[in-house]
């Protein structure tokens, strides 16, 4: 076998180009594995050392039967750490391997640049390690059955989270004041003044309006949580009445959850940015010509779309080229903007040359939703055929429904809202005084499956003890949905009822 043919040597020589184009990342640590071994990482999520899960592995079941009938295989699995581990499934050819070497090295430098990696655990495989430790001697003392039920609960609440919660300042906990009867039945303080102009200063619309401030400002004290609350596991986390060894394993899905945040709200972004560097280290540094009909082979299942899906590597990776494209040549600004002649706009080139620049930035700072939002523009829409579907119900088939970038923009970003999950908040931690617990569905345009929303409320209640109410719009009506720990009940809210 010549040098040529050895993966080590392909490792160090890509890392090279890489470097030599810009990207950073951590050293990056490969391994080669069986198709079974890869398929057991992948269902732990790249974590072999987690603990155990029935749900592990019946993900494995469902990737191994894939793989076995050529639905699909798993060519690269990258982990988000320092240093970075990569595992390469050691059947593929040599094409293969340098293809996905390039690619695992532009994830790597996106994990270490883009912000919203910049607060994650890069200890993680240590601390995945940990939590399985824990959990296991959590299943030795108290039984599997046991820890693997309360697992079950907990899962189905892991994306109740606020993904944006690491960038925002700890709120300030100030001690609630203790309003007594005495203070509810002081009167409204007045503006000083004479007593000759006190009905002037202080004429009665003012001081009612100041009375309302006041009892409204007594409300927000007495409300608990003070404003609602989207992090809902952290909620249950401080006020479930749970044991400790319970607490700990919700502490344990929340912490895992905020850490996989960060790749659901940059999927397009992170493999549009892989995509496009081993795209270019491909095809400008180490593709050889018995190479090229395997690569433009699995180059195209890589970019292939699929009826009724987004592909992530396509999308992404045509952005960030359109990206590239218009920054080089300046199709960008107001002057582009407002330039009605269709021939000098076709041929439109400053010559700025800033395209790559531009993209390094934008890997930088941006996620899914303002990338799709700021760069996705009419032009891009009418060169890749784009458009917005729905379901006729008289034909019962999908048919165009819209072509603009606005509806199509609109469609992808509800898709992306919130990682794609239901926006619920807790509004009530001591609903009509009753120790029970309402939640608030924000309604965004999608509703909220109702049969979900009931099993969501069983494992809540398992959780918090007391009675749990979910608020939410189905069709133009507002509905309160409560579990109680024997029943599902119902009812339309009024409109004074509405949280």
């Amino acid at each position: 076998m010549s040098e040529r043919d050895n993966i080590s040597y392909w490792i160090k020589k890509i890392e090279g180009y890489a470097r030599s184009y810009g990207l950073d990342f951590y050293p990056v640590i490969f391994e080669t594995v069986s198709f079974d071994a890869m398929n057991e990482v992948a269902s732990y999520g790249g974590f072999p050392v987690r603990y155990p899960h029935w749900r592990f592995g019946m993900q494995y079941q469902h990737m191994e039967k894939s793989y076995s009938y050529g639905l699909h295989k798993i060519y690269e699995l990258v982990i988000n750490n320092n240093p970075c581990y990569a595992y390469l499934l050691n059947s593929n050819k040599i094409v293969d391997q340098k293809m996905v070497i390039a690619h695992v090295y532009a994830h790597c430098d996106f994990f270490k640049n883009n912000a919203y990696f910049s607060v994650t655990n890069r200890k993680m495989v240590d601390e995945m390690a940990n939590h399985g430790m824990r959990i296991r001697k959590y299943a030795t003392k108290l039984g599997m059955e046991v820890v693997e039920t309360f697992l079950d609960d907990c899962f189905s609440l892991e994306h109740l989270i606020n993904p944006d919660a690491a960038f925002l300042s700890e709120r300030q906990q100030e001690p609630r004041r203790v309003v007594n009867d005495e203070e509810e039945t002081k009167s409204v303080p007045k503006l000083k003044s004479k007593s000759y102009m006190d009905s002037f200063i202080n004429p009665p619309e003012y001081l009612e309006r100041r009375r309302k401030e006041l009892q409204e400002e007594k409300n927000r004290e007495k409300r608990f949580p003070p404003a609602p609350e989207k992090d809902v596991l952290m909620f249950l986390i401080n006020y479930a009445p749970i044991p400790n060894w319970q607490r700990d394993i919700l502490s344990i899905v929340r912490e895992e959850s905020y850490y996989f945040a960060p790749q659901a709200q940059t999927k397009i972004m992170n493999e549009g940015w892989a995509t496009f560097w081993h795209t270019k280290i491909m095809t400008e540094k180490c593709l050889e010509d018995s190479e090229l009909i395997d690569y433009a082979d699995h180059q195209s299942g890589t970019l292939g779309a699929q009826p009724g899906a987004i592909n992530p590597y396509k999308l992404g990776y045509e952005l960030l080229k359109d990206i590239e494209f218009r920054w080089n040549t300046g199709r960008f600004g107001k002057e582009y903007d407002e330039c009605d002649d269709l021939r000098r706009k076709s041929n439109w080139d400053l010559e700025l040359g800033e395209g790559l620049e531009k993209i390094f930035q934008v890997r930088s700072i941006y996620n899914d939703m303002n990338f799709i939002d700021d760069f996705v523009t009419d032009d891009f829409c009418r060169e890749h055929k784009l458009f917005s579907y729905r379901l006729n119900p008289k034909t019962g088939m999908y048919e165009i429904e819209d072509r603009s970038m606005e509806r199509i923009k609109e469609k992808l970003l509800f898709s992306l809202t919130n990682l794609g999950h239901p926006y619920v908040v807790v509004v009530d931690g001591n609903f009509e005084n009753r120790g029970e617990l309402y939640l608030k569905h924000r309604f965004d345009g999608v509703e909220l499956r109702i049969d979900y929303a009931k099993a969501t409320l069983e494992r809540i209640f398992r959780i918090w003890t007391r009675p749990v109410h979910v608020q939410t719009k189905v069709g133009e009506s507002y509905m309160l949905y409560t579990y109680d720990g024997s029943a599902h009940t119902e009812r339309a809210l009024t409109e004074e009822a509405i949280a």
